[in-house]
């Protein structure tokens, strides 16, 4: 069973707008909802392709629950810690002629000490059923540094392979802890290793020293460009697929579902690059974070190239 944590649940709506101007009402031409945070969308994602998950983290209120059922609608198992204050809502607006998209979120929930031992009892409960396992996104207020560590340590102790997807000091403290695979994008492996790159060519030096810092497998993502991996056996690079996005939102997190099947069946990463990065563009031909089409999915998956590069990290 896959495990997915998300310590900062959300919803994702998405707005489509003609333009944005200040002290105007403006009128959506379309509204979609979908699930907003990393590993609950590595979830979503996993049901609609038919392997199974379990969702845990921390989720509040009544946005926290209608969460929770549209992850239930997809055959997702949930286990959610519930606290305080409220899952987040994120409103994404994006432009109709496809000039670019941002996203606004809300206040997040609270999470407190007692909040942590509920958490922690209940990811020691799935812990001996655990294939892999997604720790994904932010932190809110009242999770110590210390939290993806934890779970890291304790999952490695089990045998049980990690997948950390976050950012800033986050990602560190994680890094630090020993996880299977990390993919940041371009600018979290700036952050991390302090050092601003402007080519592709720069971005694989990056995933590259990353890799030997911290023996850990990479795979770094450039969005339109494409994105190399960094793996123990082998480096690649992967072109990106020529279409035109209708909404970017959740497609990392479709390249983290790939991956993670990978992960939990033994089989090998480069299987799970494929996979991954076919749900991650059949996904972003649709207007929902993290959805997509199945039938898109399966043709991509056939069309994703993926080329071994000859030369060595040096």
């Amino acid at each position: 069973m896959i495990v997915t944590v998300t310590p900062n649940t959300g919803l994702d709506q998405t707005l489509f707008i003609p333009s944005f101007i200040l002290n105007r009402t403006i009128r959506a031409s379309q509204s979609y909802l979908g699930i907003g945070s990393k590993g609950a969308d590595a979830s979503w994602v996993l049901g609609k392709w038919g392997v199974p998950s379990l969702a845990l983290g921390f989720a509040a209120g009544p946005v926290g629950r209608m969460m929770e059922e549209m992850l239930q609608a997809r055959s997702v198992e949930t286990d959610f810690t519930w606290v305080d204050g409220s899952t987040r809502w994120n409103i994404i607006v994006v432009y109709e002629d496809g000039s670019g998209q941002s996203t606004i979120t809300s206040p997040t929930l609270q999470v407190t000490p007692e909040h942590l031992v509920d958490f922690q009892v209940r990811f020691e409960r799935c812990l001996p059923i655990a294939t892999c396992l997604v720790l994904a996104g932010t932190t809110p207020p009242g999770v110590p540094a210390v939290f993806y560590p934890g779970l890291i340590q304790q999952a490695r102790a089990a045998g049980v392979p990690v997948i950390l997807d976050s950012s800033g000091s986050t990602l560190h403290a994680g890094l630090e802890a020993g996880p299977t695979l990390v993919k940041p994008n371009q600018p979290e492996l700036e952050e991390l290793l302090g050092e601003k790159v402007q080519t592709p060519e720069e971005v694989y030096r990056l995933a590259c020293k990353l890799h030997a810092r911290y023996a850990v497998n990479v795979v770094a993502t450039l969005g339109s460009a494409g994105a190399y991996a960094v793996f123990e056996d082998a480096n690649y690079w992967l072109p990106a697929p020529q279409v035109k996005p209708v909404s970017t939102a959740g497609a990392g997190d479709a390249v983290i579902a790939g991956l993670a099947a990978a992960l939990s069946e033994r089989q090998p990463l480069v299987q799970g690059l494929r996979l991954g990065f076919a749900l991650a563009t059949a996904s972003l031909l649709t207007p929902i974070t993290a959805d997509f089409d199945l039938e898109a999915a399966h043709r991509f998956y056939d069309e994703i190239e993926i080329i071994c590069l000859k030369e060595t990290c040096s």
